[in-house]
């Protein structure tokens, strides 16, 4: 059997990306440290959300390097019940959305897109 594991995305602050996953609504679910040849290589942060165990994978490097997005990268998505309060709450820890919510098409779901402290986008869709 095949099943979905998590995601993983590279970060440069774990405390600011795990504030920032926190206030979307995912628990931290514990880290633990790579270490090759004696050497702290890398620290890995585990995220659920709701039943889903370890669904995201926030991978920090301490050697200092940094990241480019690119441009294959789309987005992560996360279904929200109330998007309005949702964006109310993100707003009062200084996330705001790219633009106001929006459906794509006529009677569909209102979404809108924030971004992590990385730059990475996330998707938020109002469950109905």
């Amino acid at each position: 059997m095949t099943r979905f594991l998590h995601t993983m995305v590279r970060i440069t602050d774990p405390e600011r990306s795990r504030a920032f996953y926190e206030a979307l609504g995912f628990t931290f679910a514990g880290d633990f440290d790579i270490v090759r040849g004696g050497q702290l290589e890398a620290t890995n942060h585990f995220f659920s959300m709701g039943d889903q165990e370890r669904v995201l994978e926030l991978t920090y490097n301490h050697d200092g390097r940094t990241y480019e997005l690119g441009t294959g990268y789309g987005h992560i998505a996360v279904g929200v019940d109330d998007l309005d309060g949702t964006l109310s709450a993100l707003a009062g820890q200084g996330i705001e959305p790219e633009r106001p919510p929006y459906s794509v098409r006529e009677g569909g779901s209102r979404l809108c897109f924030v971004q992590d402290p990385d730059g990475y986008r996330i998707e938020l869709i109002e469950r109905r």
